[in-house]
């Protein structure tokens, strides 16, 4: 099955609208620490240990992002990838080489069978606004919600909404649109529900993991990082 060979290498979901862990917005890339706000320094009462303690959560936490981040953008890469590859064309960098919105663009024909406008010739960041602004007008036509994302968020490599933008391919050309049989035959299910129920089973245990959708589920970086963990 074409969703087996293009999914297998994702280590888990990523939220598909920028509710991206996982909804596209605007500023800071990264999801907010939970111990943002809570630094010693304003706390009077805080020890010298208590300080160390919370600089040394603070660090790990901000560790696991940058891993996150990383598994993210390597596992989209090689999906992207897979797929260019049937136009001879290939990415190295998904922040850099999405950016001018041709690789972009070749990559939603190849997924969709379908002809794009022809990209805008020329490398001024103006032409690079435009072939992204087609692409994404694609996929509102295709009723994918793209929520606070712009032609000029991918055009200037903003970490969360490319990644964010790519799961939401996946989820529209990959995902949704298949059906598969469960084990009695009897009924269908989605393989998006399919997707979902894998998760929950996968991370059942974790404390404070507690997954019921693609979006809000995966905002804490939590649910993803229990699946590494499993896996």
């Amino acid at each position: 099955m074409e969703l087996q060979s293009a999914t297998a290498s994702l280590p888990g979901p990523l939220s598909p609208t920028l509710d991206y862990p996982l909804s596209p917005s605007s500023g800071d890339p990264r999801p907010s620490s939970p111990l943002r706000g809570l630094s010693p320094s304003l706390s009077p009462g805080f020890s010298t240990t208590a300080a160390f303690n919370y600089n040394q959560l603070e660090g790990r936490f901000k560790q696991l992002q940058d891993e996150r981040e990383a598994v993210q953008k390597k596992t989209f890469t090689k999906w992207v990838n897979s797929h260019l590859s049937r136009v001879s064309c290939r990415i190295t960098d998904l922040y850099m080489d999405l950016r001018d919105g041709r690789s972009l663009i070749k990559l939603l024909e190849v997924l969709s069978g379908e002809r794009l406008p022809k990209p805008t010739k020329g490398r001024m960041r103006i032409h690079c606004l435009e072939n992204v602004d087609k692409a994404l007008q694609f996929l509102k036509e295709q009723r994918v919600h793209l929520e606070n994302m712009g032609s000029h968020d991918i055009v200037d490599g903003n970490h969360r909404l490319v990644l964010g933008l790519i799961w939401t391919i996946i989820l529209r050309f990959q995902i949704q649109d298949i059906s598969v049989e469960t084990e009695d035959n009897k009924e269908k299910k989605s393989a998006k529900d399919a997707l979902l129920l894998w998760c929950q089973m996968k991370t059942a245990g974790y404390p404070n993991v507690n997954i019921h959708n693609f979006s809000t589920s995966w905002r804490d970086g939590m649910a993803f990082n229990a699946l590494i963990h499993k896996h």
